[in-house]
């Protein structure tokens, strides 16, 4: 019974040795730029220009170019996409960067939990190799810079995974996107935050049945729903098209997750 408490404090007492020694001792901040893809829309896209049903892409065009990067946004933006889906993470020093898993190991050069990597160390990453040669040294975008350059080429749903929501949402007002966005949350209470913040602002909730879409609009004010095309019933369509209901989405992903 004894060994417990004293294991308990000894992986305490390490992890918060090894945390600063990882994470500040690193170069001042520089700023990536951005890589110069030209984007010129391709034939296909007429096809979603011509169609009613709006389009989001999961993390980009990732069958095309890696997750949750400049090159997966401009590869989306040339056929045409109505949004492209981008996950968000903060780093230890409070910057936000595009990316889907806590831990670097997967689509970067890197190691380690992003939030315990500073700006500097994540600046310099290759989040490109991975998945080609063509993309090697494709940086990690942070989320502040991929909204100014991405304005007016297309909309962004954001899926918030770590980060100060009040800070990306004053982000979202300079910037004048606010209907050029869209929220999930893994963590309902963060969708409850969203909406103290800023009312208006879209936000989806994933729900299945009428009575689930009535729910996410009485508890959550969302504006948009997401199931599963074999969930898309009668009732359900006209749950979410009765005046000042809410728009459905149903999930389109290159890979899973």
């Amino acid at each position: 019974m004894v060994l417990k408490p004293r294991l308990s404090v000894t992986l305490i007492i390490a992890f918060i040795a090894i945390c600063p020694s990882s994470c500040s001792n690193e170069a001042p901040l520089e700023k990536p730029s951005i890589p110069n893809y030209p984007i010129n829309r391709r034939a296909e896209a007429q096809l979603l220009a011509d169609h009613p049903i709006e389009v989001v892409v999961h993390r980009g065009a990732n069958h095309l170019a890696p997750e949750n990067t400049y090159a997966a946004a401009a590869r989306a933006i040339e056929l045409g996409v109505d949004y492209v889906e981008i996950d968000v993470h903060r780093s230890w020093d409070g910057v936000h960067y595009l990316m889907h898993d806590m831990t670097l190991g997967r689509t970067t050069d890197g190691w380690g939990f992003i939030f315990l990597r500073t700006s500097a160390y994540l600046g310099g990453l290759d989040a490109g190799s991975w998945f080609s040669e063509q993309y090697a040294g494709e940086p990690i975008p942070r989320l502040d810079t991929y909204l100014r350059w991405i304005k007016g080429k297309t909309k962004v749903y954001l899926d918030v995974k770590t980060g100060n929501l009040e800070e990306i949402v004053t982000l979202i007002r300079e910037l004048g996107m606010e209907e050029e966005v869209f929220f999930w949350f893994w963590n309902n209470q963060k969708a409850r935050e969203l909406k103290e913040l800023a009312p208006a602002m879209g936000l989806k909730i994933n729900a299945a049945t009428p009575a689930e879409v009535r729910q996410a609009k009485a508890q959550y004010q969302a504006t948009i729903i997401e199931c599963e095309v074999g969930q898309v019933t009668p009732e359900l369509r006209q749950t979410c098209q009765y005046p000042g209901g809410i728009r459905s989405h149903h999930p389109f992903s290159g890979r899973s997750g």
